[in-house]
């Protein structure tokens, strides 16, 4: 499977599936989840996408609201106009969609075209597919707009939500998240699995072919190349992390060199602390300044007591989250 494809199968494609509709003249609408109380089933942000013909593509309930919202989204797409949408999903409801009891919550309901303007729609759907963050600011009588910088803790936490305005309501929208590991050793073999379930896509580099095959990752995207041209071949990004788990300074510091020169949210190379040190030394002689070699993560992974190569990859994955999550 190409590295395309993987990073396809995470994204969803609702905005771009409401675009398609557009263009082929059915009409569409976006309806996005703007606020939650109690035990939501879908997290603020989440968006369903509706056609002029009652074509669904993904969801704001989980099942329990789809039908009233839609039977709105064709009223509204005939009329032009949003709509902000409430609902109550009883605890019955919420049982079955797995959750214990219910909540209640608030659909914002854009038609494209006479609400969503056309063409932000296709700058939204440019951004996201050359892996840009993006903002889309709107709400009932918000001018609507893409904005890029401003919402640095939205973007960090993946969290959309109103300002303090209460009317302005700001859509995250971020790339999927990519984990790449240099090195096919023996723990990439248990922190593959975990980081896709994590929600990441795995991505292998190792020019040694007797490590990275498919026979020890199977259906994995792999690259034998050089660490430092594999990592240029990925491309590193503000939704990437990168860990080093090769041991050999021949493979990792011509990576670590490409990562301090990116915009990678994590860096972690396995190693003891005096490998580590021994790192440091390297880099502060080739002229990296303090802060820049502090991006490093060395000993790699939270210090949990890890021993076997699972519980290493627990490590390095629990440390890559929080620095998602919470900043370095």
């Amino acid at each position: 499977m190409t590295t395309d494809q993987r990073t396809t199968d995470r994204f969803d494609d609702i905005p771009e599936t409401a675009l398609a509709w557009h263009r082929a003249g059915k009409g569409a609408a976006l309806a996005t989840v703007v606020e939650t109380w109690g035990s939501a089933p879908r997290r603020v942000g989440s968006q369903l996408a509706i056609s002029g013909a009652g074509e669904i593509a993904g969801s704001v309930s989980g099942g329990c609201v789809e039908g009233a919202v839609v039977a709105e989204a064709l009223d509204a797409i005939e009329a032009g106009k949003p709509v902000m949408l409430e609902y109550g999903v009883s605890d019955g409801d919420a049982f079955a969609v797995g959750l214990a009891c219910g909540g209640t919550i608030r659909v914002l309901v854009e038609p494209i075209g006479p609400v969503m303007p056309v063409a932000l729609l296709e700058d939204l759907v440019l951004a996201r597919q050359s892996r840009v963050p993006v903002a889309y600011v709107t709400g009932l009588t918000a001018e609507r707009r893409l904005e890029r910088d401003g919402h640095a803790e939205r973007f960090r936490m993946d969290r959309s939500g109103f300002e303090e305005d209460g009317a302005t309501f700001v859509a995250i929208h971020n790339p999927p998240l990519r984990l790449i590991i240099v090195g096919a050793v023996h723990i990439a073999q248990a922190l593959v699995p975990m980081a896709r379930i994590a929600g990441f896509d795995p991505l292998l580099i190792d020019p040694r072919e007797s490590f990275g095959n498919a026979a020890r990752f199977p259906g994995e995207t792999i690259l034998n190349d050089w660490p430092d041209e594999g990592v240029q071949a990925f491309g590193l990004d503000a939704r990437t992390a990168l860990v080093l788990l090769t041991h050999d300074p021949k493979l990792d510091d011509p990576a670590l060199q490409q990562a301090l020169a990116s915009d990678v949210f994590y860096i972690g190379a396995l190693g003891s602390t005096r490998t580590h040190a021994k790192r440091v030394e390297r880099f502060r002689a080739a002229g990296y300044d303090e802060a820049r070699i502090a991006r490093i993560h060395g000993p790699v992974g939270l210090d949990i007591g890890a021993a076997s190569p699972s519980e290493i990859a627990v490590s390095i994955l629990a440390q890559i989250i929080a620095v998602l999550r919470r900043g370095a």
